[in-house]
């Protein structure tokens, strides 16, 4: 197995560039899950890390080795796709063998690595039926198991599981947690826009917005220490809320007036040159409470009340310009649209962007 280092790996059709310069050292064993918006290159770069779209420049070395003009059959590499791509005519034995007779494997060989990977998928009791016999769940674990009976030094999946309806993507996600627990020194590489895919599958999570990395760590440190506004706001469900204000007091804690005039207290330190600059202060929707006390960040009127049984959402008006403020509230919470409720949060939880979008540091 192997680790990947990409070094300033960049991408352009003509004109038109797509990635700007990529660097990214994964570790033999990682499981590392590439996320962000549509058209962020996410999917461009797995293509190049597989060898089916040519590098424009930069190097790419898998194993230590240099692989840039290394053909996709040379690479060692597997891949899942979206859709399945599997024989409708050959069983799902005959699938999974399909590539090894192809390379000239022996049958005994072959035989070993299908029924092994048919035992780590649980597909044994499936592989005389065809694939028309199998639930779309069961036929995406074929595909799986085809990657691995090619004993590859790097999986590499390209949203596999977004044709899967919410039942079955929550079971194959599991089957593919379950899959890197039994392969802990195999690489993976996993593209997704589906944030608990992300945030429960990966080692690290790479942020990817307009070709360029925002940024690169484990889940919780993303959510929990996002380096800029568009980490902050794409990383979590909700979205964090977001509200614009002024620095009206500088030093190891910021003052900050919001709109409306309030005053709040953010126990983050900023310089006497940012006083009177503007800046985003940041709070995750989770992380608000209802209060009745002055002490308080900022009141609002409720506009949405999305009472969702285990959670309750209330949307709040007159604080932003762009989305509405939300407040994840545990449980049911029983408010009329229209009140005016105050809300109250952990300073620890707060967060402070400055007028470039960057984090401040605490």
């Amino acid at each position: 197995m192997a680790g990947l280092v990409l070094k300033d790996i960049r991408k352009a059709y003509g004109q038109v560039k797509v990635l700007h310069g990529i660097d990214l050292d994964i570790r033999q064993g990682e499981f590392v899950v590439f996320v962000g918006p549509s058209g962020c290159g996410k999917s461009t770069l797995l293509r190049m890390i597989a060898g089916l779209e040519e590098i424009s420049s930069g190097d790419m070395f898998i194993d230590g080795n240099r692989v840039n003009e290394v053909p996709p059959s040379k690479r060692g590499i597997a891949m899942v796709f979206q859709s399945y791509a599997l024989y409708p005519h050959m069983t799902v034995y005959d699938n999974m063998a399909f590539g090894m007779r192809i390379a000239g494997e022996s049958k005994q060989e072959i035989d070993r690595r299908v029924r092994s990977a048919a035992d780590i998928l649980q597909l044994t009791q499936y592989l005389e039926r065809l694939p028309k016999a199998l639930s779309g769940g069961q036929r995406q674990r074929v595909a799986i198991g085809r990657a691995i009976c090619r004993n590859p030094k790097v999986f590499l999946f390209d949203e596999p599981l977004s044709n899967l309806d919410a039942a079955l993507r929550v079971a194959t996600r599991i089957e593919i947690a379950k899959l890197n627990e039994s392969m802990p020194d195999t690489t993976m590489i996993y593209v997704t826009h589906d944030q608990v895919e992300a945030m429960t599958l990966a080692d690290r999570i790479v942020v990817l917005s307009a070709g360029r990395i925002e940024q690169v760590g484990a889940p919780l440190e993303l959510y929990e220490r996002p380096q800029n506004l568009f980490v902050a706001k794409f990383i979590g469900s909700p979205a964090m809320n977001i509200i614009p204000s002024t620095v009206a007091e500088t030093g190891d804690t910021t003052r900050l007036s919001l709109r409306g005039g309030k005053v709040i207290s953010v126990p983050v330190a900023t310089s006497a040159s940012e006083k009177g600059k503007a800046a985003s202060f940041g709070i995750r929707p989770e992380d608000l409470t209802v209060t009745t006390g002055e002490d308080y960040l900022f009141e609002g009127k409720v506009s949405i009340v999305e009472a969702l049984g285990e959670v309750t959402l209330l949307y709040i008006e007159g604080l932003s310009d762009e989305e509405p403020i939300i407040a994840k509230l545990p449980g049911i919470f029983k408010v009329e649209k229209g009140a005016t409720l105050r809300f109250a949060a952990d300073p620890a939880k707060m967060h402070l962007f400055d007028a470039s979008g960057q984090t401040y540091r605490r």
